[in-house]
């Protein structure tokens, strides 16, 4: 019996038997170097058949991670589209250079809109609901992204939201009106409910927003005899405690989450259109009700955030919209930040 040459054997699968064996070239030469590939066996019953259909549908998002003791999951209601015009102060010169270094260019901009699931070990703690069926096919998907991380409407405990906005309170409600969370208590921050409730500041308010204070009305209603009012720097249950962010709305809040030496600072609506607004945090939205102070807030909130090093979360960053803040000269830039590998 002569002696195997794997150099032999190796010239003997041809380039051509590699593509129609569809095999990959490690586990062909693992084969070869072994003594099991010679030029006479025949490979291509062994190829993989790639005939499942299309499947037409994105994933459900729901995505995990361990914060301390604590997990968070962030859980996709859907995506809106936004024009740059909605951008107070939006320079083309500056601002379509960025969105193209960002791959963010084109007439509309896409922007998810993230919920926060808390499971604090003994509560969860849903942090904002999506939009119900009001904002088009796009959103509302927040039942099905919560299926999919295994959760059901019905063991959610509280439902923080962070202000009354249609793409945070709506998904409180099912297309029919009810309630969603069967059992869970609605937390709203006491500024937000003063003004949404404000027939004064209704009228007052432009054409564009009108509606939303009937709809933000509608759905807390709905929770009456299970709803409670928060206050900035109140600590709402333990270790998640609220953070005042004024400026998109007057009780726009943040929600700091803390456990076992770990950090995370849910900014909400800080930030709309990442592309733009971290380089340009001066930038404000049209749906701001006070843009100047939105800005100012945006610049603390991302200074003190890049200071610390502190890990931050954002609605309407790219899913699963975790991430940090870096000092860019006298701006910012967002990381997002890695997805842990190991649970």
């Amino acid at each position: 019996m002569t002696d195997f040459d794997p150099a032999s054997a190796a010239q003997a699968l041809s380039r051509r038997t590699f593509l129609t064996a569809g095999l990959t070239g490690t586990l062909a030469t693992g084969l070869a170097v072994s003594g099991l590939a010679t030029s006479g066996l025949a490979f291509s019953s062994l190829a993989a058949r790639a005939g499942a259909p299309m499947v037409g549908s994105v994933q459900p998002g729901a995505l995990r991670r361990r914060l301390g003791k604590f997990e968070v999951t962030t859980v996709l209601d859907g995506y809106l589209e936004l024009s740059p015009a909605l951008i107070l102060g939006y320079d083309p010169k500056i601002g379509d250079p960025l969105r193209a270094a960002a791959f963010a260019s084109g007439p509309s901009i896409q922007g998810p809109v993230n919920t926060f699931l808390v499971n604090t070990g003994e509560k969860l703690v849903l942090v904002d609901a999506g939009t119900s069926d009001k904002m088009g096919p796009t959103l509302g998907h927040l039942p099905k992204a919560l299926a999919a991380a295994g959760v059901s409407p019905d063991q959610i405990d509280a439902v923080l939201i962070t202000h009354m906005h249609p793409d945070h309170i709506y998904g409180v409600l099912t297309p029919a009106g009810q309630p969603l969370f069967p059992n869970a208590e609605l937390l709203l921050p006491e500024l937000d409910r003063a003004f949404w409730y404000d027939d004064a500041a209704m009228n007052a308010a432009p054409d564009l927003t009108k509606s939303f204070f009937l709809g933000a009305r509608q759905a807390a209603d709905a929770y009456a005899k299970r709803q409670t009012l928060y206050k900035a720097g109140e600590e709402v249950l333990p270790g998640i405690t609220a953070i005042g962010l004024p400026g998109h709305t007057p009780g726009h809040s943040g929600v700091r989450i803390d456990s076992d030496g770990q950090s995370l600072l849910i900014v909400a609506d800080l930030v709309h259109v990442p592309a733009v607004q971290f380089a340009r945090p001066e930038w404000s939205v049209a749906f701001d009700v006070d843009p100047a102070l939105a800005a100012a807030t945006r610049k603390r909130t991302l200074d003190m955030a890049a200071a610390d090093g502190l890990l931050i979360a954002g609605m309407h960053l790219g899913f699963p919209g975790i991430g940090n803040v870096a000092r860019d000269g006298d701006a910012f830039r967002y990381v997002a930040a890695s997805w842990p590998y190991a649970y």
